[in-house]
């Protein structure tokens, strides 16, 4: 008997090919780039193709042909993902954004930008300088990573603390659904709530719900006035969490403040080709800005001394930078020492000293180690487990050592994610954070908005076993 699995798939890239022309590819090396991520996880088999995607219509063109052929579609960006969720395998087409780059619009006196996509934070900021406006969500992979991402995964970073997560930054989004149909949600207005907030609920989706196309962006005016940095050098990453937790507890609240503990902070230093911090040391990198900046510095320098640090306070801008360049350095520092499973915790900003005391024990007990940094401003952690051996696949004892960290963060009144979102890496957790009513209701409304299930099939929600 004929093979009719091959005769669909051949029949559904003759027609992305028909469609889409020379955006379609099914290269080999193309193919094999689409099934991993800056996770580490790796799809099982190849996916039937890749497609390039330059315009709203030929995402839609896509849909169209998956949702007639029962075809699964992953979305993808600048694959900068850290959880899994934008890895296309056997069976999918693999649908990329990323050339889907343009500002459409920037509006001065709305502070909003309407943009596409595939767009790096870096390179929007960039363009938005010009207009003295920037786009708030600033994550450590700003080089590298994309708007649309971001508003998939529900990104943070650096600023979240002062300014907002990604959720706080987005007024609207344009949504293909997975049989072509195109929705617009939100508004453009400062306050709109006409109806469900269909566009909160599509923020961290992960590309179960619709393919992102476009999105109008809260933006903010240019902050006036200096910035100053303060770094403070603890004894113990405990003491550097307490001390964190000091300069909330004092009413301050900087626009960034950083946690790196020994191990990441010597990592960055060798990376950066800094010499040797201290041994044993953790940092804290705290940023303030506004008009107030300089005075909010002080006062966070002098808490910090009190508790026993070295504190180095500048008003420089650029020497500001280099100080903050050591934070942004943690990932590919962390590459240099090896594979690592990167992950991704939240708890209470009280609980963050014993949060790094639960990391410590889990450390002992499985023989791992996990080199840690933290958005210390709104208690969002990032442990780093060190993978011995070579393969793609992550050890049982690491999976292990995952499993009791996550468990404890929860216990601590936190969350399996923060910003990376759950992707496949986390998908096994899910129904014990969320608890199983609330876990088949967000089944149910994924099913809503995709009934054949063709969005991303596997991540997330995949069913409890």
């Amino acid at each position: 008997m004929p093979d009719r699995s091959a005769a669909v798939s051949l029949s559904v890239i003759d027609r992305l090919a028909e469609a889409l022309g020379p955006r379609v590819t099914v290269d080999p090396v193309v193919l094999d780039a689409a099934r991993r991520d800056k996770s580490g996880h790796v799809a099982t088999g190849r996916p039937l193709a890749v497609v390039h995607a330059e315009s709203i219509d030929d995402v839609q063109h896509v849909m169209r042909i998956a949702s007639d052929t029962g075809t699964p579609v992953v979305t993808q960006g600048a694959m900068s993902g850290l959880a899994g969720g934008g890895t296309a395998g056997e069976g999918e087409i693999a649908l990329s954004l990323a050339r889907m780059t343009r500002i459409l619009e920037v509006s001065v006196p709305d502070q909003l930008a309407v943009v596409e996509p595939g767009i790096l934070n870096a390179a929007l900021n960039e363009q938005l300088a010009e207009h003295d406006l920037w786009w708030a969500p600033d994550p450590a992979s700003r080089a590298i990573s994309s708007v649309g991402g971001n508003i998939a995964t529900g990104a943070g970073g650096l600023l979240c603390a002062k300014y907002g997560v990604t959720r706080d930054a987005v007024l609207g989004l344009d949504v293909v659904l997975a049989d072509g149909r195109l929705i617009r949600m939100g508004h453009r207005s400062v306050k709109g709530v006409t109806g469900l907030d269909v566009t909160s609920l599509m923020i961290g989706s992960e590309g179960t719900l619709g393919v992102i196309v476009g999105a109008t962006l809260k933006l903010r005016r240019v902050t006036p006035g200096d910035n100053c940095t303060v770094t403070a050098l603890f004894p113990t990453v405990r003491a550097a969490a307490v001390g964190s937790a000091a300069v909330t507890a004092a009413g301050i609240q900087p626009a960034i403040m950083e946690l790196m503990d020994a191990a990441c902070l010597a990592a960055a230093h060798r990376l950066l080709a800094l010499g040797d911090p201290v041994a044993g040391a953790a940092q804290l990198t705290i940023q303030t800005d506004g008009a107030a900046s300089a005075a909010e510095a002080d006062a966070i320098a002098a808490v910090l001394r009190a508790l026993g640090a070295e504190v180095e306070l500048t008003r420089d801008r650029a020497r500001g930078e280099e100080l903050l360049r050591i934070r942004r350095a943690m990932h590919p520092a962390m590459e240099m020492i090896g594979r690592t499973l990167i992950e991704d915790v939240s708890v209470p900003r009280s609980q963050m000293a014993a949060m790094f005391d639960e990391i410590a024990t889990i450390e002992r007990e499985h023989g791992v180690a996990i080199p840690t940094v933290a958005h210390a401003g709104d208690g969002n952690l990032h442990p780093n487990f060190i993978i011995e051996g070579d393969g793609d696949e992550v050890p049982d004892r690491v999976w292990a050592a995952a499993d009791d960290l996550f468990r404890a963060a929860v216990r601590l009144g936190g969350t399996l994610t923060g910003e990376h979102g759950v992707g496949v890496l986390k998908s096994r957790w899910l129904a014990d954070e969320l608890g199983d009513d609330q876990w088949r209701l967000q089944r149910d409304i994924k099913a809503a908005f995709d009934p054949h299930n063709l969005l991303n099939p596997g991540k997330v929600f995949a069913p409890v076993v």
